[in-house]
């Protein structure tokens, strides 16, 4: 398995206003003079990290955050819920399900324990012999893999509306911070950036195998604002993504074309390409 690069490396960030913002503040200054209302919401993005080819090999060479739970990828932990609304979507989709969808239904059931188990006072989908207790283990007649992702897909949706929003958000990271401009105004900056060990608390140090940085999950066909365009677009709403699109569509082209076109991969300039991704490359 490929060696991990460094948590911190050069990174290309992007700060854009939010497009309703903009839209918003042209249409109530019309023609007037003037800078005009400012934002209220200001995106900042790793573009590095959104550009990479990272992508998922869960079932595909995955060894799992943990030596000894190979078969449940990162799954082992257990899924926290970010709000009440969180964990009842999640339970109208669990009534739903049934023995060929989900392997351990039984211990499901609320006279063995139920599927959810309170941890540190935060509320979570519980863990059953090493892994959550949706995640099907291999020789599972369905598959292995999570039971509400599987379920989605046999529903014919899209299976980010069915799990909790850790498991469809990861390795995206959001997060929100209030900034404060030097006229005494302020914005909400949402900050969208890869989920690394760190992500995971001080535990994420101690975790076996970790996929954001290591070579072995940079294989992706198209790079990841693309392999996650639906779950962007949850995030952060369509306009923000489409205008994130067009940034990142635009360094690619650049660096592509800098690169000469006999090349299929980027020129590896350490702010724009992922070390990851370098890495990858560079191996035989």
């Amino acid at each position: 398995m490929s060696v991990e690069t460094p948590l911190d490396s050069a990174r290309l960030w992007l700060e854009f206003p939010d497009p309703e913002d903009v839209a918003a503040a042209g249409a109530a200054d019309g023609a007037a003079a003037g800078p005009g209302r400012q934002a209220d919401t200001v995106y900042r993005v790793d573009l590095t990290w959104l550009t990479s080819d990272y992508t998922c090999i869960f079932g595909n060479g995955c060894p799992g955050i943990y030596a000894d739970a190979p078969d449940v990828g990162c799954c082992t932990l257990g899924a926290h819920f970010t709000e009440d609304a969180d964990e009842e979507r999640v339970a109208r989709v669990v009534a739903g399900l049934d023995a060929r969808t989900w392997q351990f239904i039984d211990e499901g059931a609320p006279e063995r324990g139920g599927w959810t188990e309170v941890e540190d006072g935060a509320r979570k989908t519980r863990v059953h012999e090493g892994g959550c207790v949706f995640a099907n283990r291999p020789g599972f007649p369905a598959g292995a893999g999570c039971a509400l992702h599987l379920k989605a897909l046999q529903d014919g949706v899209d299976p980010l509306t069915y799990k909790p929003d850790v498991c469809w958000q990861l390795p995206l990271k959001r997060s929100y911070r209030t900034v404060e401009r030097g006229d005494g105004s302020s914005y909400l900056e949402v900050s969208i950036a890869e989920y690394d060990r760190r992500g995971w608390g001080e535990g994420g140090h101690d975790l076996d195998w970790y996929c954001t940085g290591n070579p072995a999950a940079h294989v992706g066909s198209r790079p990841l604002f693309r392999s996650m365009e639906n779950e962007l677009r949850e995030m952060i709403g369509s306009p923000a993504f489409e205008e994130l699109a067009r940034h990142c569509e635009s360094l690619l082209a650049r660096t592509r074309t800098a690169a000469g076109p006999s090349t299929a991969h980027r020129r590896l300039l350490p702010l724009t390409v992922h070390p990851a991704d370098r890495a990858r490359r560079a191996q035989p």
